[in-house]
């Protein structure tokens, strides 16, 4: 399991305060999921629909310092991620997760180190057609997140930055 040794916290006010020009600002449409409150790292991007083939073969991927947006859509129609696929997703070394769409096994989900935001729950699994696209620019909470940009999240709400700020 991959994990950040210390840390340097993420406070995204004073983000704000210090690059509020240079910054998106995400709408605060989500819920926080997962035990990590604060995360951020380089964005990596898929789009689906009610389908969550693309988010696991994300998710299997090794990676350091990276957040994984998933542009389901806004569908409130089933999961696209549940215990499992985050338990991967700690252990395969992502950051966090940014869920246009919903979570399932939410308990479980709450006590694993890694930091989720999504829109809401759903118990129903998601079908697995394997539709969709990987790697491009998604636009949903009024920004654009673009694949290699950095995304920084914390209690206040979610910044994406076309640089590393942190």
């Amino acid at each position: 399991m991959t994990e950040i040794s210390d840390p340097t916290p993420i406070v995204t006010a004073d983000l704000c305060d210090a690059h509020s020009d240079e910054l998106q600002i995400a709408r605060p449409e989500f819920r926080v999921f997962g035990d990590r409150r604060q995360f951020g790292g380089r964005i990596h991007t898929v789009q689906v629909f009610k389908d969550n083939v693309l988010v696991r073969r994300q998710i299997e991927k090794t990676v350091s310092d990276a957040i994984l947006v998933i542009d389901g859509g806004g569908s409130l129609e089933c999961a696209l991620v549940g215990d499992i696929l985050a338990g991967m997703a700690v252990q395969n070394g992502w950051q966090g997760l940014v869920i246009n769409g919903c979570i399932r096994d939410a308990a479980a989900i709450g006590e694993l180190p890694i930091g989720i935001r999504a829109l809401n729950t759903h118990p129903l699994k998601s079908g697995k057609r394997g539709a969709g696209q990987e790697n491009l620019p998604v636009t949903f909470a009024g920004v654009t997140f673009r694949p290699g940009e950095y995304l920084y999240a914390d209690e206040d709400g979610m910044v994406v930055s076309a640089s590393r700020l942190i």
